[in-house]
This record gives C-alpha cells, sequence and structure tokens, in this order.
C-alpha cells in the first residue's frame, strides 16, 4: 500500500509542474527560420546568416535590413516584399528565388548567382549586382504594387 502511494504521489508530482510550451514561443526569430524554414514577416534585422542553407524558406514580408546572407543557398526562397536594405548577399546563390516587390536598396548582390529569379516590382536604388551571374531574370524593377 505504501508503495502504491509512493509511486502515485511521484507520478502526480510530475505532472504538476509540467506545463505545455510551444518550440517557437521560445525560439528567436533566427531559429525560428533554421528550424521550421518559414519566417514570415519575421524581424531579422542585422541577422549573420553567412552560408546558411535556406533552400525554399518562406521569407515573404520579413525585415532582413543589413542581415548578413553572404554565400547563402537562397534557391527556391520566396522573399516577395522583403526588406533586404543594405543586406549583404555576395556570392549568395538564389537561383529560382523570388524577390517580387522586395526592397534591395543598397543590397550588395555582387557575385551572386540569380538564375531563373523573380524581381518583379522590386526597388533596387543603389543595388550592387557586379559579378552577378544571371539567366531568365524576370525583371520589372519598380517599387509600387
Amino acid at each position: 500500500m505504501k508503495t502504491i502511494f509512493l509511486t502515485a504521489a511521484a507520478l502526480l508530482s510530475t505532472l504538476s509542474f509540467t506545463a505545455p510550451i510551444s518550440a517557437t514561443e521560445q525560439l528567436t526569430p533566427q531559429e525560428q527560420l533554421l528550424e521550421t524554414r518559414e519566417c514570415y514577416g519575421c524581424d531579422l534585422t542585422n541577422a549573420n546568416l553567412k552560408g546558411a542553407h535556406l533552400i525554399g524558406v518562406d521569407l515573404r514580408n520579413a525585415n532582413l535590413t543589413g542581415a548578413n546572407l553572404e554565400e547563402a543557398n537562397l534557391e527556391g526562397a520566396d522573399l516577395t516584399g522583403a526588406n533586404l536594405h543594405s543586406a549583404n548577399l555576395i556570392g549568395a546563390f538564389a537561383n529560382g528565388t523570388t524577390f517580387d516587390y522586395a526592397n534591395l536598396t543598397n543590397a550588395n548582390l555582387s557575385e551572386a548567382n540569380l538564375y531563373n529569379a523573380q524581381v518583379n516590382g522590386a526597388v533596387m536604388i543603389g543595388t550592387n549586382i557586379s559579378g552577378a551571374d544571371g539567366f531568365d531574370i524576370n525583371l520589372g524593377i519598380g517599387g509600387e504594387k
């Protein structure tokens, strides 16, 4: 009888201290992006994502102002409406990446691979694309939707 009581007490004490916690509530936006591959509208200002494998990620409307995406793999990523003002994308692999309506003001895309990229309505004031390699780029620079 005493053994049953102690077992029940031990079980109840562990259950009472356990609270459901969502993993995404504790993650920073950068950790959320790397773990879930989604970060819609999140704030990644000045994030260091150098060399990150971001294939097919959802970064629509994300704030990537000043982010370091040097040599990041953004193949198939969706950056529609993202703010990439002054972002470093030197040598980024952005094949099939969507930058539609993104703010690429003063972004550095030098030496980037931009095959089959979508750049409709993007703001590209002061964007550095020197040495970038691209083919079949859907480019319609503007800034207004």
